[in-house]
């Protein structure tokens, strides 16, 4: 069981960079397709996911470089759910 714990130490904050990086691309493409950009949570969504993210891996005892991506990579994935309402005067 100690070599799946160095492994996930070596290779989950990679693992999770890519798909952080296969999201932002995905969304570079489809804005250049001359789809609408609509306005979603994302931003807001990574900035609280890294924070909790890095309280929870506090609290849990576990690396805090991975509890941060891993809250970022899950907040940015709801922000992106959510889309803003425009408000019109």
């Amino acid at each position: 069981m100690n070599g799946f714990h160095e492994f996930a130490d070596a290779a989950l904050p990679w693992i999770l960079l890519g798909l952080l990086l296969a999201l932002f691309l995905a969304s570079a493409v489809s804005r250049e397709k001359g789809e609408e950009k609509k306005d979603d949570y994302s931003s807001e969504g990574m900035s609280l996911g890294m924070c909790f993210g890095a309280a929870i891996a506090t609290s849990l005892h576990f690396n805090i470089g991975i509890g941060m991506m891993m809250g970022m990579l899950l907040g940015l994935i709801l922000g992106m759910a959510k889309e803003k309402k425009r408000e019109t005067k």
